[in-house]
């Protein structure tokens, strides 16, 4: 900095004159001041160049980290092959659950040498509810049917149907482990409260496809399957709202704080606001805000809720991102949409 103002130094070192020294004091001091200003401002303007670098990278990271909950662009065939994922999940369930044996057994061409579930087994039901969970199964062979005849299929994904899969869902929606581990086949509720956990994702995910389909021959297929779908909902939920206040042993909890907590789990994961309730709710979620029962989960008019395929897998992978695979399709789901997303890894 000394060396900018060496013009006015220098007639002090020569010996110059005491007037022209002290002018020149002055000026080598106003010299000084001036470029101690430059420097300041200098540093200032690079604190804030740097201020509005890193605002910037701040706002591009939570760009490309918040979740989309907008709608995607598929063609008909795509938005009602990604459903075949879930009705292949629910397939697998309901009919191991109810006859201890699963679609290879049943329609073996429909899963395309796809691999069998991991973990799916018979489940100790009641004569009542095992009649139910059989039939909910044979309606799920049926959908699969109806999806392959009218856009085709694709070979079935591989599921993770075990007690170990179930148990870790049940703890992360109570938020410990639960001991002894929770046992989807040990019994009609355990299996039933397991139930809650699978259809409505289909349910919500057909009223978000319905909207974006084009052809008139897909909308009444989505529609036929939405319908069948919605009524397994209710019968789940129904069941269970019956035994809403009952404890479930050995775990201090009851039926309805199961429901509340998955539901609350299913929200999370899919990180775009409520969309899922359990079955007792506070009066402000309830039908009309008067009822704090909630045995059909729908929003302030009554509306079914929707979702779209991300928010859909980043539920059934229980890992909250649709491009990271897990929860029931360790290997991902297929079809060109999940497919696309698994590609973005």
């Amino acid at each position: 900095m000394v060396s900018n103002c060496f013009p006015f130094l220098f007639p002090l070192l020569m010996g110059a004159s005491a007037s022209i020294k002290t002018a020149n004091g002055f000026l080598i001091i106003s010299c000084m001041y001036v470029l101690e200003k430059r420097k300041t401002m200098a540093r200032r303007l690079s604190f804030l160049f740097v201020l509005l670098v890193l605002l910037n990278l701040g706002m591009a990271i939570l760009v490309m980290a918040a979740p989309s909950c907008g709608p995607i662009e598929a063609n008909d065939k795509d938005r009602i092959q990604f459903a075949l994922n879930l009705e292949f999940l629910e397939a697998e369930f309901f009919l191991y659950g109810a006859l201890g044996k699963g679609l290879d057994s049943i329609e073996p061409s429909f899963a395309q040498g796809g691999p069998p579930p991991v973990g799916a087994t018979k489940a100790n039901l009641d004569p009542v509810t095992n009649r139910i969970i059989e039939e909910f199964g044979y309606q799920e062979v049926g959908h699969i049917r109806a999806i392959i005849k009218t856009i085709g299929g694709f070979p079935r994904p591989l599921l993770n149907l075990s007690r170990d899969n179930l148990a870790t869902i049940f703890d992360e929606a109570v938020g410990f482990k639960l001991r002894p581990p929770f046992d989807p086949y040990a019994n009609s509720i355990n299996y039933i409260l397991a139930s809650y956990v699978i259809p409505y994702v289909g349910l919500v995910g057909y009223v978000g496809t319905i909207p974006s389909l084009v052809n008139f021959t897909s909308r009444g297929l989505v529609a036929g399957l939405l319908g069948v779908e919605s009524g397994q909902d209710a019968v789940i939920r129904t069941l269970l709202y019956e035994r809403a206040l009952l404890p479930v042993p050995p775990y201090g909890l009851k039926v309805a704080d199961f429901t509340n907590k998955i539901s609350k789990l299913r929200n999370d994961l899919a990180m775009c606001g409520i969309k899922d309730e359990g079955l007792i709710v506070p009066k402000q979620l309830g039908a009309e805000n008067k009822t704090e029962s909630n045995i059909l989960s729908a929003d302030a008019n009554s509306l079914s809720y929707s979702r779209t395929p991300p928010e859909i897998l980043r539920i059934v992978y229980g890992s909250g991102n649709e491009s990271k695979p897990g929860g029931f399709y360790p290997k991902g789901a297929n079809g060109r949409i999940a497919r696309d997303f698994l590609a973005k890894i």
